[in-house]
This record gives structure tokens, C-alpha cells and sequence, in this order.
């Protein structure tokens, strides 16, 4: 093997070491006490019975109810626990994927979906959804949650792309972002201002950003939705190199550019609205994750990249929601406030090395 393939089995195995370490300390730390070793028999006890009564539920249904419902750690373990690292894994995953793409296709070191504003408008359609259509964020189930983000997901990329096919500069496009931004947010405040206090005080912790309101049913649609649009994008590995080196050079191999780029803002509108959706706005995971993982690899190789930047990302954010809630519990913080604080100095360096670099 080559140095290369050493260093991107190594880093593999170190985040995937770290990715279960963070799942072992999210389930086992809180308010009830879970021991390592009743976990792992909990789980397996668990899966057999969830298996069995697939197979057979006139038989095994039963047993299976009263397992979970039986013990406080099992009901803690598989209501809570489970479902909330699983989201976090996922949707964090999602996240940095997304950022990668947009940063892929505006060609881009700092374009991601909170940046871009892309986020705010999927929490601005949420908004108009939940409070003057739905009238009770109540009666909003996962689907609507999902399309009301990715509409509003590319809306606002729609915005976007029309000023960055007039405007070059990074940092004129980055200031555009943050205006189209500002704007959703004043439509967003402006519909709360019409909100009964019930919706106010649920669309505010949901903006806020938490994976608090994990289901299994979140974790299904959630993974339903993520693991095949990260198959896709993994998939346009070679287009997305290719399209790395020019529109030209990427015609020269035969890609359809328009139908690239569509497929571009498509995935990574699906993938940051479904983000939004389940766990509301989160920030700089999509900008500094797809960074941190080519540092990590020292290669810029889609095929690699994509993947990886999906379990880096996973990473982040279960340790990320792990400090948000027991950092000062009972109290929890949101995601946001934590990501922020970790993401914010890598997008400040970045941008620091990369103006050196230009001078």
C-alpha cells in the first residue's frame, strides 16, 4: 500500500474509533447511569427481541413491549439515548456532505448552508408552515417538516445562484448570503409576531437548534432521506473532480455541466433541509468539516472525501451534542452555541491562511 491509502485507512479507523467512543459516553452519561457492560446487554437483548418479533409478532410482540417498557434504563436506553445519537450521527453527517457539494459547486472554501443562508430559509418556509397553514406545530408530522424545509432550502440557493452568476468575489457573495439571510430571519420574526405563545415558544426552541425531539420515526425518515442522497454524491465523485478543474475540462469528459450542477444543489438542498427539519438551524459544520477532513486525509479526492466528511461530521456532532447537554445540566445549550464555538475559530484560520497564501 502507499503512503496515501495508509493515511486514509488510519484516519478512518481513528474516526471510527472515535465515533464509537462518543456513542458508548452518550449512552452512558445523564441523569440515570447506564453501566458499559448492562448497555451492551441491553442492545443485545434488545435487538433480538425487535428481530423475533418481526418474524413472529403474535409471539414476540408482547415480550418485546414489556422489555422496553420494563426497566428504566431499558426505557431511557432505547426512547432516549438511542434515537438522540443516532440523529445526531446522521443529521451531522448530512450537514457536512452538504457543505462539501456547495463548497464543490460555487467553488468556494466558505460556502455552506448557514453561511449561504440556505439554512434560514428552510427555517423561514418552517415557519410559514407551521404558524399560518398548519396553525399548531403540533399537527406537523415529518413530511411536511421536510418539504417545507427543502423548499425554502432552494429558494434561497435559487437567490443565491442568481447573484453568483453576476458576482465572483468570494467575499462580495459570502455578504450576499448573509443579506439573503437577515431577510429570511425579519420574515421569520415577522411571522412570529402572529404566533399564539404555544407555537412561539416551540418554533423558538426548535430554531435554536437541538436533536431533543429525536423518534425512532426521525431517525427512519432522517436516514431515509441522508444515506441515499450520500450514495448519490458519492457517485458524482469523478464529475465533482473533474468540475473542480474547470467547466471546460469537465465538458472535455463528456459531463453535462447544467445537469452536474443541478444534481449539486438538488442533494445538498435535500441534505441541509432535512438537517433543519429534524434538529433546526446548526452552524459552521458544514464549512469546517469538509476542511478539517481534507487536512485530516491531506487530499482533496472526492471519492474520499465525501465519505469521510460524512463520519467526521457524524463525530462533531454527537460529541458536540453530548457537551450541549451535560455541559451544564440540567440546563442544556443549543447545538449551535457549541458548534459555533468549535467551527468558528477553523473558518477564521481558514480564511487567514488562505489570504496568505494570495499574498
Amino acid at each position: 500500500m502507499n503512503r496515501r491509502t495508509i493515511r486514509t485507512a488510519a484516519v478512518t479507523a481513528l474516526l471510527a474509533a472515535l465515533l464509537a467512543a462518543g456513542l458508548i459516553l452518550n449512552v452512558n452519561t445523564g441523569a440515570v447511569d447506564i453501566p458499559t457492560g448492562e448497555i451492551f446487554a441491553l442492545l443485545g437483548k434488545g435487538l433480538r427481541l425487535r428481530v423475533l418479533a418481526l418474524l413472529n409478532p403474535d409471539r414476540y410482540g408482547e415480550a418485546l413491549t414489556a422489555f422496553l417498557t420494563g426497566s428504566t434504563e431499558a426505557r431511557v436506553l432505547f426512547s432516549i439515548r438511542l434515537p438522540r445519537l443516532l440523529l445526531a450521527a446522521v443529521l451531522g453527517g448530512a450537514l457536512a456532505v452538504s457543505g462539501l457539494l456547495l463548497q464543490s459547486f460555487f467553488r468556494n472554501p466558505i460556502a455552506g448552508p448557514f453561511v449561504l443562508g440556505i439554512s434560514s430559509g428552510a427555517k423561514m418556509l418552517v415557519s410559514v408552515t407551521m404558524i399560518f397553514l398548519l396553525k399548531d406545530i403540533s399537527t406537523m408530522n415529518s413530511g411536511v417538516m421536510v418539504l417545507s424545509a427543502f423548499a425554502g432550502s432552494l429558494l434561497v440557493t435559487g437567490v443565491v445562484l442568481l447573484f453568483a452568476q453576476r458576482v465572483r468575489n468570494m467575499s462580495m457573495l459570502l455578504v450576499i448570503g448573509i443579506m439573503v439571510s437577515y431577510l429570511c430571519g425579519a420574515v421569520t420574526d415577522f411571522c412570529v409576531t402572529f404566533a399564539d405563545e404555544h407555537n412561539v415558544a416551540n418554533l423558538t426552541s426548535w430554531s435554536m437548534g437541538s436533536f431533543s425531539g429525536a423518534s425512532w420515526n426521525a431517525v427512519g425518515v432522517s436516514a431515509a432521506i441522508c444515506l441515499p442522497c450520500l450514495a448519490l454524491a458519492w457517485l458524482l465523485a469523478k464529475p465533482i473532480g473533474a468540475y473542480a478543474l474547470g467547466e471546460g475540462y469537465a465538458q472535455s469528459l463528456g459531463i453535462h455541466v447544467r445537469a452536474f450542477r443541478v444534481c449539486l444543489i438538488l442533494l445538498s438542498s435535500l441534505l441541509s433541509a432535512c438537517v433543519t427539519a429534524f434538529a433546526g438551524p446548526i452552524s459552521f459544520v458544514g464549512i469546517a468539516i469538509p476542511h478539517i477532513t481534507k487536512s485530516l486525509l491531506n487530499t482533496s479526492r472526492p471519492a474520499v472525501v465525501i465519505p469521510l466528511s460524512f463520519l467526521t461530521g457524524a463525530v462533531c456532532c454527537v460529541y458536540c451534542d453530548l457537551l450541549a447537554r451535560t455541559a451544564f445540566a440540567p440546563t442544556e445549550l443549543a447545538i449551535s452555541t457549541v458548534t459555533s464555538a468549535f467551527g468558528a475559530p477553523v473558518v477564521i484560520y481558514m480564511m487567514v491562511k488562505r489570504r496568505g497564501r494570495e499574498q
